[in-house]
């Protein structure tokens, strides 16, 4: 049940960030992967903030959400250059 929540997780994060950065999402798989990697990032970054973040499936929506758009903007500057 923990793999299940994880993967709703990062579809739902994947999604969420692909409409703030770029306007749209990136399709089931897509949202799934950037949601994944974005929950890496965050958990790396925040993980000294864990109170202050909350905890839960919200806050873990929060924080892989966060880290998927820091991750499209990188990516975006990279493809830029």
């Amino acid at each position: 049940m923990n793999v299940l929540w994880f993967l709703l997780v990062g579809v739902i994060a994947g999604w969420l960030a692909g409409v703030l950065v770029k306007g749209g999402g990136f399709g089931l798989i897509g949202d799934l992967v950037v949601g994944i990697i974005g929950a890496l990032i965050g958990g790396l970054l925040f993980s000294g903030l864990s109170g202050a973040v909350g905890g839960g499936v919200l806050g873990s929506i929060v924080v892989a959400t966060l880290g998927a758009v820091i991750l499209l903007v990188v990516l975006r500057v990279i493809r830029r250059a």
